[in-house]
């Protein structure tokens, strides 16, 4: 399977190393001396400055569109409608009326489209998946989740820090993983409050976002996303009636990737507690596009696709239309 990567910079790297039992035919990058460089490992790979080059090419059968995200959505579009399938890198899109229309074109043109949410493939989540699976936790009742980093020097100068190329600030960058992971395990979210504020960083997008959302079952999602965290962290806690799973790390900056369990007993008081730690290096993106290549191959819709996307950018959206970033006012 022959594959093209529109934008070349850390995602487009690590998705390039993830391209087991694929090929990769061409690097697309604005600044050519970066596609040049990823080119260089891929034997026969070409490098160009313009996406428009590739989505045409006839030995081109997927594309993975990983650039700022005001232009991932016209290049998911561009790739559709060329007959290419398509992983987008989250949030794929700035706003959910420009994905909403794909959702169809997509179906139409029969072509199939994963969004990025690659959280959901860490070692840690499979793990955890199995066990909700498995109904061990009973019925789930409500989770809790963290996830922050601190930024760096420059951060409000970056292009995460324009909302015109970004769609807002820390709900929509790191914010999308921990609300889809909470959809991934809670379901549907019929009531959305919140609040995004920017408390530290000198920018016009937010550096902090928290979040209150509520199934129809009355199942309970609390989250915050920060990058004022100062050190870098992510917590996710699921409870069910019979115990809770506790997630915690990433992986480098963000400690140790580990997951606990703590089964209730039928007398209650101190848990049963199983522990795994996953030192080793993250596999998620490996572990993510794999998969994707088999979606290909079997023709099988994508665990998370663009209707993920779209449920979470609606949760996003409202936040800062009631906290008063609404970018396109």
């Amino acid at each position: 399977m022959n594959i093209a990567i529109v934008g070349c910079g850390l995602i487009g790297q690590r998705r390039a190393k993830a391209l087991t039992g694929a090929r990769l035919v061409a690097c697309v990058d604005t600044d050519l001396a970066r596609a040049e460089q990823l080119a260089r490992g891929a034997d026969g790979s070409a490098a160009v400055s313009d996406w428009r080059a590739v989505v045409n090419r006839a030995d081109v059968d997927a594309i993975v569109v990983a650039v700022p995200h005001h232009a991932l959505a016209e290049i998911t579009r561009a790739a559709i409608e060329a007959g290419k399938h398509v992983l987008v890198e989250k949030p794929a899109a700035c706003y959910v009326d420009e994905l909403r229309p794909l959702i169809a074109l997509a179906e139409k043109k029969k072509i199939l489209v994963r969004v990025g949410f690659n959280h959901r493939y860490h070692r840690a989540f499979r793990r955890a998946r199995e066990i909700v699976d498995s109904e061990a936790l009973g019925s789930l009742m409500f989770l809790r989740a963290r996830y922050g980093h601190g930024g760096r020097i420059g951060y409000e100068k970056e292009w995460r820090a324009k909302p015109e190329l970004s769609g807002g600030g820390e709900l929509i960058d790191q914010g999308v993983h921990i609300i889809d992971l909470a959809r991934w395990f809670l379901g549907d979210f019929s009531e959305v409050d919140g609040y995004a504020h920017t408390y530290f960083w000198d920018m016009p997008v937010d550096d902090n976002a928290f979040l209150l959302l509520k199934t129809t079952r009355k199942q309970v999602a609390f989250l915050h996303a920060s990058c004022t965290e100062w050190k870098n962290t992510f917590s996710f806690e699921l409870y069910g009636r019979n115990g809770k799973l506790h997630i915690e790390g990433l992986g480098g900056s963000y400690g140790p990737e580990r997951l606990s369990y703590y089964k209730m007993l039928p007398q209650m008081g101190p848990p049963e507690t199983s522990v795994w730690e996953f030192p080793m290096a993250d596999n998620s993106w490996e572990t993510e596009t794999a998969e994707f290549l088999e979606d290909i191959r079997l023709q099988r819709r994508p665990a998370a696709g663009l209707n993920d996307a779209v449920a979470a950018l609606e949760i996003v959206e409202k936040i800062y239309r009631e906290s008063g970033y609404d970018h396109r006012a």
